[in-house]
């Protein structure tokens, strides 16, 4: 297990290097893309060759490499605020919220962890997820409808798998991947638009400068919409199933969790207050439920059936 957090830790640096490398790497294409079509200006009589040399190389990486540098820079921190507040997360009440308080804070003792802060979202559909860059940075929040449906030890299950994501240090991962992927997509619908309005006039120039513009907008989409979806994916699968067998450490107990997976697994229930990035960090991913297969190319979690037999086979006592 701590192989695991170690690995973890390891993986944020790494795609925090990998994401800054590939936006760099789109702004030197741009450069490249700039110099080879952008080749001439015109006073409308006459064109005459221009020579850019590395220039637009160099300005494009380093434009890429500032919004890179910001995108990383406020996943660290502002990035889990940013969450809990499109998620519509409102701090737990300590007095109508006792009991959720007090089995937070216990398992925190039981896992060596501060106690992370507890937000509701009033929603009827039941779930949960875990935010933060750090434990000492983390929160847990619980929809109203998980915690109407679940006894207690099956809130401990769930609260113990969220818990063990703040241990694992992989939901500062997903913050920084959801990050860059969420600017990668904001900035390509930003460039395709303007593409529209940079090719109006009636020389070459405007045309050229479409083209660059169209482009750059491009090799973000595909950041945004393709390779940054599936990195998520992976990285999202992955860190729910080690969750659910560090949750069972942490309680000693599988039969809550494995519990509390077979009642989320009957949820018909969409859960209203939630996007691409927040659906990766729940329990229960809020678009797994539907049966169509290119749909499950897509999900972030592994199919809940699986975890289950997962469990199972601890609650017996075979090895997972």
């Amino acid at each position: 297990m701590y192989s695991e957090i170690a690995s973890n830790q390891r993986r944020s640096v790494i795609f925090i290097a990998l994401f800054f490398l590939i936006w760099v790497g789109i702004g030197a294409i741009g450069g490249l893309i700039f110099r080879a079509i952008y080749r001439s200006t015109s006073n409308g009589y006459y064109s005459t060759p221009t020579h850019y040399g590395w220039a637009p190389i160099i300005v494009g990486m380093v434009i890429t490499g500032i919004f890179a540098i910001f995108g990383i820079l406020y996943s660290l921190n502002g990035g889990a605020r940013l969450v809990l507040r499109v998620s519509g997360a409102q701090p737990a009440d300590p007095t109508q919220f006792a009991q959720l308080h007090n089995l937070v804070e216990s398992l925190a003792i039981g896992e060596g962890i501060p106690k992370p802060a507890v937000y509701v979202i009033d929603d009827p559909s039941p779930n949960a997820f875990a935010t933060g860059v750090s434990p000492s940075k983390a929160a847990i929040t619980f929809t109203t409808g998980l915690l109407q449906i679940m006894n207690r030890e099956e809130l401990e299950g769930v609260t113990g798998h969220e818990m063990s994501h703040i241990k694992n240090h992989d939901i500062r991962l997903l913050l920084i991947v959801s990050t860059m992927i969420g600017m990668a997509a904001l900035l390509a619908s930003i460039l395709w638009r303007s593409a529209f309005f940079a090719g109006g006039g009636r020389n070459s120039n405007g045309g050229q400068l479409m083209i660059v513009i169209f482009a750059a907008g491009a090799l973000l989409a595909v950041v945004g919409f393709i390779l940054g979806p599936l990195i998520r994916l992976a990285l999202s699968r992955r860190r729910e199933s080690l969750a659910d067998v560090s949750g069972v450490e942490l309680t000693r107990n599988p039969a809550g969790l494995l519990s509390a997976l077979k009642k989320l697994a009957q949820n018909d229930k969409p859960f209203k207050k939630f996007n691409h990035a927040t659906a990766a960090m729940c329990i229960d991913d809020p678009l797994q439920h539907h049966e169509s297969w290119i749909h499950r190319l897509y999900d972030s979690h592994p199919p809940i059936e699986q975890r289950i037999a997962a469990l199972e086979r601890i609650a017996s006592g075979q090895s997972v």
